[in-house]
């Protein structure tokens, strides 16, 4: 759906460019004219970036996180815009299938990995680690959440099947590997075995460890312009959150380790990123997308994907 989605909107702009330029070429307008709307366009992802950093950094308040320097926030947002403008223009829309799960049946070897991408993405948003994860033999399975804009809850179905996958795929727990709400949706799959009867420990048991990696375990201030059900479960210390958070133990919260960054775009404050109860790294200089190509996270994950033997 997203990725249909997402072509229908660059398919918009397209035609909307191209009637523009034949407009102006029948009107024998300049070509400054006749780019600058076209540019304006380009832009939009740039100024919407910008502005993101701009209310990070008016809202960073006590935050207990060092406060970037704005030349970090700058680096964050040129490398922010690359990555960004590679997945919503490209991966998400065109290449959501170009890498395929290699969990796919019984006797394969080594723990596997689970990704959950966060909102408004599909399994394209992890184009960039699913060749060096195959290029290391490791069993790998991407989601593509449904419906885009349901509630977080809604997803619980998709990531026991996912979880099962693996499980039979490997004979071990898989690592789960989450973005943004991704994080949000394995806490929520959780609560959804519990009250379907299973319990916690059976439950527990089934994930090696979760990684998140801007995740907004809090909430985040950026929320609150969104009205759909899972944009509204983000806003800070929703009754959603809340409610999360009151069902889980602190055994189920030793098994995350929490990646967040003073440079989010997407999630902040800062704190917002972290886990009472749940390890802590920090990334300083990095984006809300442009997290994932930190190669200090990708190295993380893999040595969290060889520990121990649950």
């Amino acid at each position: 759906m997203l990725a249909r989605l997402l072509r229908w909107i660059g398919l918009a702009c397209a035609l909307g460019v191209a009637g523009w330029l034949g407009w102006c070429v029948r009107q024998g307008l300049g070509p400054g004219l006749m780019l600058g709307p076209v540019l304006a366009l380009l832009g939009l992802n740039a100024l919407a970036l910008g502005l993101e950093q701009a209310m990070a950094a008016a809202l960073h308040g006590r935050d207990p996180a060092p406060r970037p320097r704005a030349a970090a926030r700058w680096q964050a947002w040129a490398r922010e815009l690359r990555a960004s403008t590679l997945a919503f223009g490209w991966a998400m829309p065109f290449a959501s299938q170009r890498w395929p799960d290699t969990a796919t049946g019984p006797g394969t070897g080594g723990r596997g990995v689970l990704l959950v991408h966060g909102y408004l993405c599909n399994r394209g948003f992890w184009n960039p680690w699913y060749p060096r994860l195959q290029a290391q033999g490791v069993p790998v399975v991407g989601v593509s959440l449904e419906p885009v804009f349901g509630s977080i809850d809604d997803y619980a179905d998709q990531i026991d099947a996912a979880l099962l996958q693996l499980q039979r795929a490997t004979g071990q727990a898989p690592l789960v590997v989450c973005h943004s709400m991704g994080g949000l949706v394995l806490r929520a799959w959780r609560r959804s075995r519990l009250e379907q009867g299973a319990s916690a420990e059976a439950t527990d048991a089934r994930v090696h460890h979760v990684l998140t990696i801007g995740t907004p375990h809090r909430g985040t201030w950026l929320a609150r312009f969104g009205q759909r059900p899972n944009s509204i479960q983000m806003r800070r210390n929703s009754p959603w959150l809340q409610a999360l958070a009151a069902s889980e133990s602190p055994a189920w919260r030793a098994r995350f380790t929490c990646v967040w960054s003073a440079c989010d775009n997407v999630v902040f404050p800062p704190c917002c990123a972290t886990l009472d109860g749940a390890a802590s790294v920090h990334q300083p200089g990095r984006a809300h997308q442009d997290l994932l190509d930190d190669p200090d996270v990708f190295t993380l994950a893999i040595a969290w994907r060889g520990s121990g033997s649950t």
